[in-house]
């Protein structure tokens, strides 16, 4: 077949066969941004000194990290000439990424080569670093504890809140009785029954995972019930002139109708889970990323505290993503009637 070539304002492009094609031959100027990004941040960071207040010796962890970067970045910049799909991809996001390293130089600048903040409070990237390297087992533990007490609340609060709110949308009975316990329970952070929870559960564990169930079942509730509602009569009339029975009804028609309320209350349970994580585990837990933080707080490691959030950070942002897969996957046959 005859190549096809198209000029853009990102390059020159030559392809064989554009409807399929994968390798195809041209250059995005913005990928070379991140890679020139970094190359400026590590010059910087291996020319200027290190200010006075930071004693120690100079770790290689900061410069070790900046060089994986930098050769990931630049095979990933050559490969994007020949392969179509990283090019889209890195040509799309590398505006992003190469701001957030710039970000991240001027970091190392006013901490360990100028000391312009408290160094104390804001330790270098280094140091940071430097706590994944040296007390790395010992978060992993912590982030296993953490994601067991998290999961399980998780499911349990997701559960709950998917069946109550199918109970609220789907009778007006119940409705009329359970709603207005949920609009007086339901805004009361979960942070704030920890009192109760100790009195009614023995392990602190428990408790834990009640706190965070609880944070999950509010949104989930309210945003499942909402879905529910909001369905079109004329969908159950079908279903009921077909012969379908009122679970049937709710199983075929309500709830997948109403799965896209259904997980973006998910989505904010997630992020209620991860708040009330740190208080649940202040409450006799031996392990976990919130105890972690909090300890390391209490004796000034400010390093190990900003490891414990990018953790943290880290976490929430898979898992966030793995919803949206899931969704995805879950919902492809509404894509076109439904803008995400």
């Amino acid at each position: 077949m005859a190549a096809l070539s198209k000029t853009g304002g990102s390059g020159i492009e030559t392809q064989h066969n554009r409807d399929d094609a994968y390798f195809s031959i041209s250059f995005d100027w913005r990928v070379i941004l991140p890679p020139a990004a970094l190359g400026l941040v590590l010059a910087l960071h291996l020319i200027l000194p290190e200010h006075e207040n930071y004693r120690l010796k100079l770790l290689p962890y900061f410069t070790n990290f900046l060089t994986f970067l930098l050769i990931v970045y630049g095979i990933a910049a050559v490969a994007s000439v020949f392969i179509l799909r990283i090019r889209e991809k890195l040509g799309f996001k590398a505006v992003f990424h190469a701001s957030g390293f710039v970000a991240l130089g001027v970091y190392n600048l006013i901490t360990l080569k100028f000391a312009l903040i408290p160094v104390i409070y804001f330790p270098a990237p280094e140091r940071i670093l430097g706590v994944f390297v040296e007390d790395g087992f010992f978060l992993l533990r912590c982030l296993v504890y953490s994601l067991r007490l998290l999961l399980s609340g998780f499911v349990l609060g997701a559960l709950a809140g998917v069946f109550t709110g199918t109970l609220i949308g789907w009778s007006r009975r119940l409705n009329y009785w359970i709603m207005p316990f949920i609009r007086i329970v339901g805004p009361i952070p979960s942070t704030a029954w920890i009192p109760v929870a100790l009195v009614i559960f023995f392990k602190p564990t428990s408790a834990s995972i009640f706190l965070i169930a609880l944070g999950v079942w509010f949104p989930t509730t309210v945003l499942t019930s909402s879905g529910i509602m909001n369905v079109r009569k004329s969908y159950f009339e079908v279903s009921s002139t077909l012969g379908a029975s009122d679970l049937r009804m709710i199983l075929t028609v309500a709830l997948p109708a109403a799965a896209p309320n259904i997980f973006t209350g998910l989505f904010n349970g997630t992020s209620a889970c991860f708040l009330t994580l740190m208080a649940a585990e202040m409450i006799g837990c031996k392990f976990g990323i919130g105890w972690y933080i909090n300890w390391q707080r209490e004796v000034l490691a400010y390093a190990n505290v900003y490891a414990g959030l990018i953790i943290i950070a880290l976490t929430f942002s898979f898992l966030i993503g793995l919803q949206f897969k899931i969704r995805n996957k879950a919902l492809d046959w509404q894509k076109g009637t439904i803008r995400w």
